[in-house]
């Protein structure tokens, strides 16, 4: 069995990630963290199901001991120090998270020497399947086309451009041996003149309840092609999660992402 531990077990993210933990026959929860402030604490993790499993929800650190992975889809503070403690623990992680500034990455894989991390923006198969399409037509249009990513989430989402949104103008990028930091574009206002070649162009929209919507357009003369991606639930991003967690078993360091999960490489 996989002992899976799970941070900000009480918000929505969290708590889909421990349905789909106690769903899976071969996983079992292991801890479920939330912030010390939480008026979670002390609940048992599966209440919000109408039933106990005897895991109560913690804000101490030490309860990962003896978990197997964490999986972390909070904020980028608390992520980092989750880092610290399961480098500690020696437990191997996922991180779902957002937001990292240069640093906070650079943590992330100075970790993996230690410890095996799965490290995605999305955790969705789909969106990890439009990033493989995406190399092919980044390779395929590089001249003579526009690229522009647009992306859609909920009015509660706290950045922009969203992970994913990087990740799939990043995928485009790469693809055409650019830097994606030499030549995103991510906000347009005023008198901004042409549209200069071979930028890669972000537009967010937020609002209401949006899960994750994401387009990559290529626009060409006489010709555009969109290559999108919606969630619809995010019992996605929980059973790739589990998924993730089933490829690091075995696994005591290297640093990974979806495509190694799975086997796009």
């Amino acid at each position: 069995m996989i002992r899976i531990a799970i941070a900000g077990a009480s918000g929505r993210m969290g708590r889909m990630l421990i349905e789909a933990v106690l769903a899976a026959d071969d996983c079992t929860l292991h801890a479920a963290l939330d912030h010390a402030g939480s008026s979670a604490i002390g609940l048992d993790a599966a209440a919000f199901l109408g039933r106990n499993c005897g895991i109560a929800i913690t804000g101490e650190l030490d309860s990962l001991s003896g978990a197997d992975v964490l999986i972390d889809f909070t904020r980028p503070e608390g992520t980092l120090n989750h880092l610290e403690a399961c480098r500690q623990h020696k437990v191997n992680m996922i991180i779902g998270t957002t937001g990292f500034d240069d640093a906070g990455s650079a943590a992330i894989e100075a970790a993996s020497r230690d410890i095996a991390i799965v490290h995605a923006y999305n955790m969705s198969v789909g969106v990890n399947l439009l990033v493989k399409l995406l190399e092919v037509a980044g390779r395929a249009l590089a001249t003579g086309y526009d690229v522009e990513v647009l992306e859609m989430h909920h009015r509660m989402k706290v950045d922009a451009p969203s992970g994913t949104a990087l990740m799939l103008g990043r995928a485009v990028a790469d693809a055409q041996g650019r830097d994606l930091k030499d030549c995103a574009v991510y906000a347009r206002e005023g008198i901004t003149g042409e549209r200069e070649a071979g930028t890669i162009g972000f537009a967010t929209l937020r609002g209401g309840d949006v899960i994750g919507d994401h387009t990559v357009i290529f626009a060409g003369m006489g010709e555009r092609i969109e290559i999108s991606h919606k969630a619809s639930n995010r019992t996605i991003y929980a059973s790739g999660s589990v998924r993730a967690a089933r490829f690091l078993q075995g696994r005591s360091s290297g640093f990974f992402d979806m495509q190694d999960v799975l086997g796009l490489r």
